[in-house]
């Protein structure tokens, strides 16, 4: 028989009904419980009312706003799936999620108004104005109840296709429920937790760290708009924020703004990154102002949450991203798809209830994705002897010199050391001598001091010769999508 999914925020809002759940920073709204109930109820009338039931799309097209998670918790009622639209994404591109999903419905925010003309979706309703009227028309008390299973697809969350086309992961009920226990267990949430997000909501880490696991326990989430110093160091300080979860971008912007050395952050109980691999330069930085970050990592196909370092080993294991969480089994195979001894590389591999059952209408990306339940996540990693799992790199991100696999994120490591190096990315590029060589693409703290020559001669008795890069470029910055994640395809796509 299929497990029900339950109503997370009519619980609360008979539990706890002036509790306040959701503040966006942006508009100054705060919902309680008991309001965002009302308003998810006549979200679900109205899009019932317009022919969305069990299975149809409904799309999201928005910078960051608490309103996501009024049309989410509606779609849970009609057991309709929720797509999220990068807003970021050209309109071919957009329009290519949109063909591949086909939802019923748009949402928009009025600044996208062309995109969502050029995109045609049968349905639209603008953000605003014309939200709020569709929700004041509509009768709350004739929503109807949560019937579905945690088998039931709640989201379509599409991936960043930073290696080739994106795919829409299904994110089911049971994913966003052991995602909530697992990283909410891993961070010490409760109902008294407030979070702070700062990640976009299309994406999974928006969605997922933690706004969603808060509402699962009756606590509260701020949600800002963008990245903004300000406004992030401003509610840091409040007093108010217990958890935060960024990207290793978001900490490094953090660190160069003027007065976060000075602030008070007593107040967060927990601070955590995931994303990309965090510089370990930048966790003794902010460990030498008595913050210990805790490194994770995790996927869209996990939602998200896969690892998470305890706070005691943060810096004595800093590199890895710690243990799996509870309800999730790893393993690190080789090619043929056995176990690698403690110490080698191998590709990581997952299996539980937060991994996803597969892509949307993408039969052949399964069959290529899985093997026996087990999730292939593209990612060269290794177990140490104490059973801690560091993200070598992306397998795609691996190059081979003179028959020896490099993996870039090892060799940045070693130039986030460097004192002129603010941000770097290393790429493999054709050569004819060794088949491929390193570029290291620098973003320097002084463009006038930066000398190519010599960030090569700083990984000299630092890396093995054959991962030493061959040359040095220096950019005023580093391409990177929603999750904070360098694009080096694009890298290597303009400087190749």
């Amino acid at each position: 028989m299929a497990v029900p999914a339950y109503d997370w925020i009519g619980f609360h809002a008979d539990l706890r009904p002036d509790s306040v759940a959701l503040i966006d920073d942006y508009t100054g709204k705060r919902h309680t419980y008991k309001q965002l109930n009302d308003r998810v109820h006549r979200m679900a009338t109205w899009l019932a009312g317009k022919g969305v039931g069990h299975g149809d799309r409904v799309a999201f097209l928005s910078e960051n706003t608490i309103d996501i998670f009024e049309v989410l918790f509606a779609c849970a009622h009609l057991n309709a799936i929720l797509v999220p639209l990068n807003w970021r994404l050209a309109i071919p591109e957009l329009q290519f999620v949109t063909e591949d999903s086909r939802p019923l419905l748009l949402i928009y925010e009025e600044q996208f108004h062309e995109a969502a003309r050029q995109l045609a979706i049968p349905e639209t309703l603008r953000l605003g104005s014309e939200y709020e009227a569709a929700l004041a028309v509509a009768d709350p008390a004739t929503a109807p109840p949560v019937t579905a299973s945690h088998d039931d697809a709640l989201a379509i969350m599409y991936t960043s296709g930073t290696t080739g086309r994106p795919k829409g992961a299904l994110i089911t009920h049971r994913m966003f429920f052991y995602n909530a226990i697992n990283i909410g267990d891993a961070v010490g949430l409760t109902y008294k937790s407030r979070n702070l997000n700062v990640l976009p909501t299309f994406h999974t880490g928006g969605l997922n760290l933690y706004t969603t696991p808060c509402l699962r326990l009756g606590g509260s989430s701020v949600n800002l708009r963008e990245f903004n110093p300000e406004r992030l160091l401003f509610w840091l300080t409040s007093g108010e924020i217990t958890h935060f979860f960024g990207v290793p971008a978001v900490y490094q912007f953090l660190a160069e703004y003027d007065g976060w050395e000075s602030a008070d952050l007593s107040r967060v109980e927990s601070w955590a990154c995931g994303g990309s691999p965090m510089p370990v330069t930048l966790l003794e930085r902010y460990a030498a102002c008595g913050i210990h970050i805790r490194q994770g990592m995790g996927l869209t196909e996990t939602s998200p949450t896969l690892f998470l370092t305890d706070e005691e080993h943060a810096l004595s294991k800093a590199g890895s991203v710690g243990k799996p969480v509870l309800h999730t089994a790893i393993r690190v195979v080789d090619e043929a798809g056995n176990d690698v001894a403690a110490g080698d590389v191998g590709e990581l591999w997952a299996k539980g209830p937060n991994v996803t059952p597969g892509y949307w209408e993408r039969p052949e990306a399964n069959r290529d994705s899985f093997t026996d339940g087990w999730l292939h996540t593209g990612d060269a990693a290794r177990i140490d002897d104490d059973g801690y799992v560091y993200i070598v790199d992306r397998w795609k991100d691996m190059y081979i010199s003179g028959g020896e696999n490099v993996y870039p994120a090892e060799v940045e490591q070693v130039l986030f050391r460097h004192a002129n190096v603010l941000d770097v990315a290393v790429i493999g590029l054709p050569d004819e001598r060794w088949g491929e060589s390193g570029l290291a693409v620098v973003v320097p703290r002084d463009l006038d001091l930066f000398d190519p020559d010599e960030i090569i001669r700083f990984c000299h008795e630092k890396l093995a010769r054959y991962k030493i890069p061959k040359r040095a470029v220096a950019v005023e910055e580093l391409p990177r999508n929603a999750a904070g994640k360098i694009l080096k395809r694009q890298l290597r796509d303009e400087l190749g």
